[in-house]
């Protein structure tokens, strides 16, 4: 099925349109892109599991996590915004410490904006940005309490976008 670029008659493929702009035209034939989700993200990453399992693995889920937080975010938001975000290993193992801690702060503060930007292009009602970042992350540190915080709502975050790809892609 088509639909006639000149007067929106719907037409079976190959018939022509008998309206008068459309004469000697070829039928245009519109194609649904598919917006399925390629795979389906995980929406259970939660602020106790994380504090569990980094004293388990002695430090090493922190890795494993934020890994797979930058490939999902990757997975949802490029084919959007045609970006990608650099890899948590390569920036917290080359980068950071060439920067002297400068890298892994900007790092973070991107990640957050382009969380945020995708919660917004999906519409979904949750408030974040790289602000969460700067005053729970950085200055709630002094509280002792601000970096749980922070990674409780980038926790939701990640669990809000990863649900809503799983439903709409």
């Amino acid at each position: 099925m088509y639909y006639c670029r000149f007067c929106g008659t719907q037409r079976a493929d190959g018939e022509l349109c008998s309206c008068p702009n459309a004469v000697n035209q070829q039928p245009q034939v519109v194609r649904q892109v598919n917006t399925a989700p390629v795979a389906q993200l995980k929406t259970n990453r939660g602020l106790f599991k994380f504090i569990v399992l980094s004293i388990i693995t002695f430090g090493i889920y922190p890795l494993v996590f934020f890994y797979c937080l930058v490939e999902d975010i990757n997975t949802i938001a490029s084919r959007y915004d045609g970006k990608k975000t650099m890899n948590y290993l390569l920036m917290m193992w080359i980068v950071a410490p060439l920067t002297l801690g400068i890298g892994a702060i900007v790092w973070e503060h991107r990640m957050c904006n382009r969380m945020a930007r995708e919660l917004y292009r999906r519409r979904i009602p949750y408030s974040f940005s790289a602000a969460d970042f700067w005053l729970w992350g950085v200055l709630g540190s002094l509280i002792l309490v601000g970096p749980a915080i922070y990674l409780y709502k980038t926790c939701k975050t990640m669990n809000l976008l990863a649900a809503h790809y799983n439903l709409n892609g």
